[in-house]
C-alpha cells in the first residue's frame, strides 16, 4: 500500500490469480512429503542448502519433536515461486494420528499432490488422505517416489491407484533406469527424455529418448493421447481422424480433465537423490487449479439465512477462513487463513460472523515454515497468518462488517483414546491449566475435560503418539511438569431398543413448590445417527417454553450413560407427554424431568457399550505373517485379507478394537525382530462382547 498524503493507495497485485496455486503435499507416512518439500525450496531459490529429516535440519519440520522422530506433527505453509507463478504450499503430516491436520489444510486449499512410496504403493494413510482430498473435491497429481530403491516399481503404483483407490489415473513419464540404475524420465507430453546427471539436479539435461525406451515411450503415448482425447470434444475428433495431437492441445484438455476429477496425471522421481521434482512443480503450474479455477466460495447470510457465494475478486466483500490456531513461542496466538474474496488489511478491524465479535487484524505474515515476513494486506486467493485475534477459533468465518456470510466450518473426527494427567507440584497446577488451554486452542482433535467423580484432568485425542506428543510440548513449550495415567478406551453407550420412559421432578415445600412433568419415547438409531429430538405433544399439555428445558436436560444427560458413565450416542428421543402446574412449573423443573426420563428410560432400553473398532495394516517379512495373524486373533480381530508385497514382504489388513491394540508397536517388533511395521486408523464404533461390557461396568463401579 503507497500512502501519499493522506490517501491510501493499493499496491498491484504481485502475481495475477491465474498464476497462484494452493496446494498441499499429502501422502502416507514416509512417503517422502518433507523431503520433497525441501527440494522444492531449494530449486524455487527459497533455501541454499537443502534440509534433510535424517539430520534434523529441514525448514517445515521445525518442532523439535519433528526433528527428532523424523516425522511431521503440523502442517507448515511456505510460499515459493516457480515459473512466474506464486506457489503457495502446505507440507501435511502423514502419520493417521495428526489427520486434523491434513483435513483442514484441504479444506482451503485448491490443488493437492499425493506422494506414493514406488516400493509400497498404494498405503492406508494413502487411501485415507485420497477419500478427504475427494470429500473437499480437490483436483491433484500424483507423484511416484523413491524410484531409486530396491522394489521400485511405477507401473505397479499406478495400477494400484486405480484399483484401491478408484482413480483413472494417466501417466505422463516413463522411468529411465530403475533402482539404483534410475536416472531420469521420458517426458512424453513432450516426447522427449530428461536426465540428471549433477548431484544437486539443479541442471537437468533435455536430450533425445534412449533407443530402448523408443517403443515403450510411443505406446504409453498413445495411451496417454487416448485417455485425454477421451475428454475432450475437438481432441476425440482429430484423435478418430488420426490428426496430430500437439503438445500444447494435450496439456490443456489434460488441465482441464485434472480439474474435472477426470483424470488424475501421474510422474515419477526421487526427492532425495534430487531427481524430478522440477517436473513435478511444471505439473502444478500446468494441471492444478488457480482460485480463479474453483467455483466461488458459497456461504450462509446470517441475517437472512439465505446461500450467498463470493468470487475470488478482491472488490468484493471480504470472506476469509481460519483454519488453523498455532500458539507461538515468540509473538503469542498466530491465527492462519484462507481469503475466498475480498482483502485482509493490517490494523483493522473485521466481524467474526460465527460469534458476531468485532476482532482487529494486528500484524499480518507471510509465512515460511516457523519463519515470518511481514505484509501490509492479504488478497483474494492467497493464505496468511495474523497476530490479534483474541476470540476467534479454527473454522470461524471473517468477513466485512456490511457484508456477513459464514463459511462452512471444517468438521473434526472425534477423540479415541484418553489419559489422566496431573502436575507434579502445586507450582505446575496453574501453569498446566493455561498449556491444555492453549493446545485445545489449536488441535480441534484434542479435549480436555475434568472427571466429576475424581477430580482428574483427562485429555483425549487420537492415538497414543498424539497425546505423547502433547504432553512433550507441555513440557518444553510451557514447562509444566505433569504425570501421565494409562491410556484409557473412549467408550460410548447407547440403546437396542425402543422403550417409553417417564420423568418426574415434583417438590412441595412452603413457598413455591417444583413441577417438572414430561413422558419420552426413545429409540435406537443407526449407527453414526448421533442424536435427535423431536415434540409430539398435543393440546397443549407441555408450553413450548418448557419444551426447549426438556430439550436441554436430555441433551445433557447424554453426557453421562448409565452403564459405566460414557456419552450416549445414536438415539432418538421424543416429547410425548406430560403435565405442568401454572404456578409451580419452571424451566429447571422440566429440565431436570427430561433428565430423569432419559436415564430411566435408557435403563429400560437394552443399554450397550459401544467401543472403537480400528483399521489395521501390518508390513512384515513373508516369515512372520502367521504369528502375526495369530496374535491379532487373540486380540479379537477380524482379519480381512493379506496381500504379498515387493521384496518378500507380506501385508494384513484386519479389524482390532482399539482397546486390545495398547502397546503394539512393542510387540510387534519383538514378534518381527524389528522388521515388522504398522498403520491404525479409527474406522467405525462397535458392540462390545458382553464379557467385556461386564469387566468394564464393574471397573466403573470400583
Amino acid at each position: 500500500m503507497l500512502v501519499i498524503g493522506h490517501w491510501l493507495l493499493d499496491m498491484p497485485r504481485e502475481y495475477p490469480l491465474e498464476r497462484m496455486r494452493n496446494i498441499g503435499i499429502i501422502a502416507h507416512i514416509d512417503a517422502g512429503k518433507t523431503t520433497a518439500t525441501e527440494r522444492v525450496l531449494f530449486y524455487t531459490g527459497r533455501t541454499h542448502r537443502m534440509g534433510e529429516v535424517d539430520e534434523g535440519t529441514t525448514v517445515t519440520d521445525w518442532m523439535e519433536q519433528e526433528r527428532e522422530r523424523g516425522i511431521t506433527i503440523t502442517a507448515a505453509a511456505i510460499t515459493c515461486y516457480w515459473r512466474n507463478h506464486q506457489i503457495n504450499i502446505i507440507d501435511t503430516p502423514g502419520h493417521i494420528d495428526f489427520t486434523v491436520e491434513v483435513q483442514r489444510s484441504l479444506r482451503v486449499l485448491d490443488g493437492g499432490i499425493v506422494l506414493f512410496d514406488a516400493v509400497a504403493g498404494v498405503e492406508p494413510q494413502s487411501e485415507t488422505v485420497w477419500r478427504q482430498a475427494d470429500s473437499y473435491k480437490v483436483p491433484r497429481i500424483c507423484f511416484v517416489n523413491k524410484m531409486d530403491r530396491v522394489g521400485a516399481d511405477f507401473w505397479r503404483t499406478i495400477e494400484m491407484i486405480e484399483e484401491r483407490l478408484q482413480a483413472n489415473p494417466v501417466a505422463l513419464q516413463v522411468p529411465i533406469g530403475v533402482e539404483s540404475s534410475f536416472r531420469g524420465v521420458v517426458d512424453l507430453i513432450n516426447m522427449q527424455a530428461i536426465s540428471y546427471s549433477d548431484e544437486l539436479g539443479a541442471e537437468p539435461e533435455v536430450t533425445r529418448i534412449p533407443a530402448e525406451l523408443q517403443e515403450e515411450a510411443a505406446r504409453r503415448r498413445e495411451t496417454l493421447v487416448e485417455k485425454v482425447s477421451e475428454t475432450d470434444e475437438a481432441l476425440t475428433i482429430k484423435y478418430l481422424e488420426g490428426e496430430e495431437i500437439t503438445a500444447e492441445e494435450l496439456r490443456r484438455a489434460l488441465r482441464q480433465a485434472t480439474l474435472d476429477g477426470e483424470l488424475v496425471p501421474v510422474l515419477c522421481g526421487s526427492a532425495l537423490r534430487n531427481k524430478g521434482v522440477q517436473t513435478m512443480l511444471d505439473a502444478v503450474v500446468h494441471y492444478l487449479p488457480s482460485p480463479l479455477d474453483i467455483p466461488p466460495i458459497v456461504g450462509i447470510n446470517p441475517k437472512t439465512n439465505a446461500q450467498e457465494s463470493r468470487p475470488a475478486d478482491e472488490a468484493a466483500p471480504l470472506a476469509a477462513l481460519v483454519f488453523k490456531i498455532v500458539t507461538d513461542p515468540y509473538v503469542g496466538r498466530l491465527a492462519y487463513f484462507r481469503v475466498y474474496s475480498g482483502k485482509v488489511r493490517a490494523r483493522r478491524a473485521v466481524r467474526n460472523t460465527n460469534k458476531n465479535r468485532k476482532e482487529r487484524i494486528g500484524r499480518l505474515l507471510r509465512m515460511y515454515a516457523n519463519r515470518r515476513e511481514e505484509i501490509d494486506e492479504v488478497l483474494a486467493g492467497d493464505i496468511g497468518a495474523t497476530l490479534g485475534l483474541k476470540d476467534t477459533f479454527t473454522g470461524e468465518t471473517l468477513c466485512d462488517f456490511n457484508h456477513p456470510i459464514i463459511l462452512e466450518s471444517i468438521e473434526f473426527p472425534e477423540p479415541v483414546i484418553s489419559v489422566a494427567i496431573e502436575p507434579r507440584t502445586e507450582a505446575d497446577e496453574d501453569k498446566m491449566s493455561e498449556a491444555l488451554n492453549r493446545l485445545a486452542e489449536e488441535d480441534p482433535t484434542f479435549k480436555v475435560k475434568i472427571d466429576e467423580d475424581t477430580g482428574q484432568t483427562i485429555i483425549s485425542g487420537m492415538g497414543e503418539l498424539h497425546l505423547e506428543v502433547l504432553v512433550e510440548r507441555m513440557l518444553r513449550e510451557f514447562k509444566v511438569r505433569a504425570g501421565v495415567g494409562r491410556p484409557q478406551v473412549a467408550y460410548k453407550e447407547t440403546i437396542t431398543k425402543p422403550v417409553r420412559a417417564e420423568g418426574r421432578f415434583i417438590r412441595q415445600s412452603g413457598g413455591r413448590g417444583h413441577y417438572g412433568h414430561v413422558w419420552l419415547e426413545l429409540e435406537p438409531l443407526e449407527k453414526g445417527g448421533g442424536f435427535e429430538f423431536g415434540d409430539k405433544t398435543v393440546g397443549g399439555a407441555i408450553p413450548k417454553e418448557f419444551v426447549l428445558a426438556v430439550e436441554k436436560g436430555v441433551r445433557e444427560a447424554l453426557d453421562s450413560g448409565v452403564l459405566a458413565s460414557y456419552p450416549l450416542v445414536d438415539l432418538k428421543v421424543t416429547l410425548v407427554d406430560g403435565s405442568y402446574h401454572e404456578v409451580d412449573s419452571s424451566d429447571m423443573d422440566f429440565k431436570i424431568a427430561g433428565s430423569v426420563a432419559l436415564r430411566n428410560g435408557v435403563q429400560q432400553a437394552g443399554p450397550v457399550l459401544l467401543q472403537p473398532i480400528m483399521k489395521l495394516e501390518t508390513v512384515a517379512p513373508e516369515e512372520f505373517a502367521g504369528e502375526i495373524i495369530g496374535d491379532l486373533s487373540a486380540r479379537g480381530a477380524q482379519i480381512e485379507g493379506m496381500k504379498p508385497l515387493s521384496g518378500g514382504l507380506q501385508g494384513v489388513q484386519a479389524h482390532v478394537p482399539l482397546a486390545e491394540m495398547f502397546g503394539y508397536a512393542t510387540d510387534l517388533r519383538s514378534m518381527t525382530q524389528g522388521r515388522g511395521v504398522f498403520t491404525m486408523e479409527f474406522d467405525y464404533y462397535d458392540q462390545v462382547p458382553p464379557e467385556v461390557m461386564e469387566r468394564i461396568a464393574l471397573e466403573w463401579q470400583c
